[in-house]
């Protein structure tokens, strides 16, 4: 008598471990489900909006579609949640779609021979490739993409005087800071 109510004891917790367990799953699949519904949205163009809670992996569909779109400004506040979250390989994706978008943004007004307005979007670039770069040392792409980069706007060291203020001569730039654009292979 005693075995059988043991049995039966150790059945039903086993029962409702595995209804328990089973419930959990299923409501996470939802969840998942719902997630990736929303990023083949994003990724089809169309524009939702997301909250901080969201997984990482939403906010990177986001801001990937607002990078893509030029919308750098919407998408810098998502870049800095994912650059500072725990999962590095979204934060190095994140970092890396960002300094795209920017150099993108930068060779149009580079085209449109705009020189001013590219500048500290080639400079934010190379930021981003370096913090990826910092997080990910192989990321081939990244390295690449910031040797093009640095050929676009080179940095130079600056002149600093201690409690003076500078001459006029040192204030004049010896050489551009934007040299050309770079044609061919490097």
């Amino acid at each position: 008598m005693r075995l059988r109510r043991l049995t039966l004891f150790a059945t039903g917790t086993v029962l409702f471990a595995s209804l328990a367990a089973a419930s959990w799953l299923g409501a996470r699949l939802i969840v998942v489900e719902r997630d990736n519904g929303l990023i083949a949205s994003l990724n089809a163009g169309h524009d939702l909006a997301i909250s901080a809670e969201d997984p990482p992996e939403l906010v990177f569909a986001r801001l990937h579609f607002l990078a893509t779109r030029d919308r750098l400004d919407e998408a810098q506040p998502l870049l800095n949640q994912l650059a500072g979250g725990p999962d590095r390989r979204l934060a190095v994706a994140a970092l890396y779609d960002m300094a795209n978008a920017r150099l993108r943004v930068a060779f149009n007004h580079l085209e449109s021979s705009r020189i001013d307005p590219a500048i500290p979007l080639v400079r934010l670039a190379k930021d981003n490739y370096r913090r990826a770069l910092t997080l990910d040392p192989g990321f081939w792409d990244a390295k690449y993409n910031l040797d093009i980069a640095m050929r676009l706007v080179r940095d130079f060291p600056q002149i600093e005087l201690e409690g003076e203020e500078l001459p006029p001569e040192a204030v004049k730039k010896l050489w551009t800071d934007l040299p050309g654009l770079p044609r061919g292979l490097p």
